[in-house]
């Protein structure tokens, strides 16, 4: 990680700003090779992350691995990270002031590992960046040269129906970010 990037996550883990700082065990900033192609955005750390300090390592993240294997991915040639960095209590929707709070930080990753593709997973982080919602709508294509939709791994480990469009899309984004295909 260069000291930008390591610079960012210090400041993260240091972060007051709002009421999640309060509640938290830990930040999860993120995690992956930097640079790297390819930048999956979640949500938000669940009680799993929230324990260990990384994104995506509890169900949903079994998930993401599985798809990622599928789609012809490694989990270590990616860079995971969610729009906020600290785990909302119960799990719950992260605020529009949570969010707005937390964008620089998303940004300044951003700019630091420089992705081809920044893979939206879920409604929040396709709000976050993209400023659209509406998965069924926006998923199978590459928006705005950049930008990818798709479901977030927690709404296929719900309905497991999903997993072969979040596989397709997983594909997709890889091959735009030309990590295969």
């Amino acid at each position: 990680m260069n000291a930008e990037l390591s610079q960012l996550h210090q400041q993260i883990s240091r972060c007051r700003m709002c009421p999640l700082a309060q509640s938290r065990n830990l930040t999860v900033p993120g995690s992956g090779p930097q640079p790297s192609r390819l930048l999956l955005v979640g949500e938000a750390p669940g009680r799993e992350e929230d324990r260990k300090g990384l994104p995506f390592v509890g169900r949903a993240g079994k998930i993401l691995d599985e798809a990622l294997g599928l789609a012809g991915l490694a989990r270590e040639e990616v860079f995971i990270t969610s729009v906020i960095k600290c785990r909302p209590p119960q799990n719950r929707k992260p605020t529009k002031a949570e969010i707005d709070l937390c964008r620089p930080y998303l940004q300044h990753q951003i700019e630091f590992i420089g992705p081809r593709i920044i893979c939206l997973m879920g409604n929040t982080a396709s709000l976050a960046l993209l400023g659209r919602q509406g998965i069924a709508s926006l998923r199978g294509r590459i928006w705005q040269d950049r930008f990818l939709v798709t479901y977030h791994p927690a709404a296929v480990l719900r309905n497991r129906n999903l997993m072969n469009e979040f596989v397709s899309d997983l594909r997709l984004a890889g091959a735009a970010a030309e990590l295969n295909g």
